[in-house]
């Protein structure tokens, strides 16, 4: 459960860099970034109870991984961010680190 637990916190995790910056682009500036606040709120206590059975280093990289790699998508697809070679090397290897952690733990 405890894995599932992770994979819902980094789930929330996505959610406030998106609320954020889609609050700079939006008219509902307020509605947007209580949800970025919800979403952190969230992400926090999914951690917390995920980190209860997963070693905090891998529960925290793991939770960090997922949540930079698909806010990088989300900025890629959504909000037309470059995507380069170099950055997507980058995510990459980030997902190859969340692999190789969760193979390990």
């Amino acid at each position: 459960m405890s894995w599932f637990y992770l994979f819902i916190a980094a789930v929330f995790e996505v959610g406030w860099p998106f609320g954020l910056k889609t609050a700079i682009q939006s008219q509902h500036k307020v509605l947007w970034i209580v949800f970025a606040i919800i979403a952190m709120a969230l992400s926090g206590i999914f951690l917390y109870f995920a980190q209860k059975q997963i070693p905090i280093g891998t529960a925290y990289a793991i939770w960090t991984g997922i949540g930079a790699s698909c806010t990088f998508l989300i900025g890629v697809y959504v909000f037309n961010d470059a995507l380069t070679l170099m950055r997507m090397l980058g995510v990459f290897l980030i997902i190859t680190g969340v692999i190789i952690l969760k193979l390990e733990g």
